[in-house]
């Protein structure tokens, strides 16, 4: 007999859980704090679903090839419901330069590398439609849950076996062989676990980074500006990031991310004149903005309290609990800046799968489930703070009067930029293999370690900036002082508070 499932939250890490399990036979009931999403379209969804649970909702999104690529195998279907709903595919030949594009020569292999893009909101929407037509998945809303109900094993580990909440109508105790925790960021039940003694063992830091995102809609009759060409449409100042977001149905974001220590700009920032007025200021962004072709449709939503998160709910080979699983941002959880979140959730639950499908032993499942995460996920979440340390680095160094960086980390900018920067312009194959670890379905780090390609990569760094002059973008913007007195900033402000806390 299949073992019941019952998940916590029904955001995207709860809905690849269903999608995941359903097709085993399993009986799989997702309860979810918010009510059902609104009837009608998808503008009616992005204007009108309260998802309490989900604070990053209308921030930008991108969905990797390795999530897209799990729907493809398991739910052709749906994707064509994506697709009809206005859902977007961008291909791996929308990442290439002018130069390449070319001579341009696709392989087969290149339909995997393929962004889906577009509104959280209509990607999560019709996700649960699709979910709540599936025979034995049932999604059960406006239902809080307060708390996990545990029980001893034999040997003393704790034992999840259902949860207590409360509905409209009173509160609710359900109970089911497995329950997974899809709750997302806020979700606190592992703390619930610690507390009862269990063992968990848990990192974490800052992202050092804010972001701020602000929707748009072509006007009728326009097109969106080319994406490939300079200058581009996405760039890094140091002290901003910025980013074009094509989303569903002439829809698009653009979003922007301010270092933490950049006070006077994150304040200045959610005006939406003053945002508006940053992309004028910035050439890849302002054929987007420009009003004639495009117009808003959202305020400026901020999001903070950005920190990478590991937990191990095995630790000295020993289970914090078993028949509970933990899954999405409650268990890892990474820089949004890098787009892995929902692909991250999607990696789980298949991984939750295929454990479930090996064993019927609690232990055997809880210890096969930590190494499979470890495997799959732990590469990414260590490149990915990697990342963050350095930028937080260069934030710091940018408020920093007279700063001269070292000789390490002045070869550390040079590799990047005319190393590596440049041989991935100039070589298609390079490219390819780059952006199979960027989309999940290699180690991140593989396509670089590989002999032959340093090589190419070090050929392109010999031959100088003169040679590969083509290579270079253009500078993305203005410096950070010109910007900051463009809108009447003080640019002064967080130098001289960045120095006394320094001191």
């Amino acid at each position: 007999m299949s073992d019941s499932v019952l998940v916590i939250g029904a955001g995207i890490a709860g809905l690849c859980t269903a999608l995941a399990l359903g097709p085993t036979g399993r009986q799989v009931t997702l309860v979810e704090r918010d009510a059902s999403p609104p009837t009608g379209d998808a503008d009616t969804a992005f204007r009108d679903w309260k998802r309490t649970g989900v604070g990053h909702l209308r921030q930008s999104h991108a969905f990797l090839a390795r999530l897209s690529l799990l729907l493809k195998a398991d739910h052709p279907r749906l994707l064509q419901e994506l697709a009809a709903f206005g859902v977007r595919e961008l291909p791996f030949e929308a990442m290439l330069s002018e130069d390449q594009r070319k001579v341009y020569r696709a392989e087969p292999s290149d339909a995997d590398l393929t962004i889906i893009t577009s509104r959280r909101t209509t990607l999560e929407l019709v996700m649960r439609r699709y979910v709540e037509t599936l025979p034995n998945v049932t999604i059960r809303s406006g239902v809080f849950t307060r708390r996990l109900i545990t029980e001893r094993a034999p040997d003393g580990t704790l034992m999840v076996i259902g949860i207590e909440g409360d509905t409209a109508d009173g509160p609710i105790e359900l109970r089911a062989d497995l329950v997974v925790d899809a709750s997302g960021k806020g979700g606190d039940f592992v703390g619930q676990l610690a507390d009862q003694g269990a063992t968990v063992a848990e990192t974490g830091e800052t992202a050092g980074i804010l972001y701020f995102t602000r929707h748009y809609r072509l006007k009728p009759g326009c097109s969106e500006p080319p994406r490939i060409g300079n200058p581009p449409p996405s760039g890094d100042l140091g002290f901003l990031k910025f980013g074009v977001f094509p989303a569903d149905n002439g829809c698009f974001s653009i979003t922007m991310c301010a270092p933490e220590i950049e006070y006077e700009l994150r304040k200045a920032i959610v005006n939406p004149q003053t945002f508006q007025a940053m992309t004028t200021m910035l050439p890849g962004l302002r054929p987007w903005t420009d009003p004639a072709l495009a117009e808003p449709t959202s305020k400026v939503f901020g999001m903070g309290d950005l920190r990478a998160r590991w937990r191990d709910l095995v630790v000295d080979g020993r289970p914090a609990a078993l028949g509970y699983f933990a899954i999405g941002d409650n268990l890892v959880r990474t820089n949004p800046l890098y787009g892995r979140g929902c692909s991250f959730a999607a990696v789980a639950a298949y991984q939750l799968r295929d454990v479930l499908k090996a064993s019927t032993d609690p232990v055997a499942r809880a210890l096969a489930y930590h190494a499979a995460i470890h495997a799959e996920l732990k590469p990414f979440y260590i490149g990915m703070n990697k990342q963050d340390r350095a930028a937080i680095r260069r934030a710091r160094a940018a408020l920093t009067p007279g700063y001269k960086p070292s000789l390490k980390a002045r070869l550390a900018k040079a590799f990047a930029e005319d190393a590596i920067g440049i041989a991935l312009r100039y070589e298609t194959s390079l490219l390819r293999q780059a952006m199979r670890g960027f989309h999940m379905l290699e180690d991140p780090e593989a396509w670089i370690k590989r002999p032959a390609n340093l090589a190419l990569i070090l050929k392109y760094w010999a031959r100088g900036r003169k040679r590969n002059a083509a290579a270079y973008p253009p500078k993305p913007g203005p410096d950070r002082e010109d910007m900051m007195r463009a809108l009447g900033l003080d640019p002064q402000a967080d130098i001289d508070l960045a120095m006394q806390e320094a001191a």
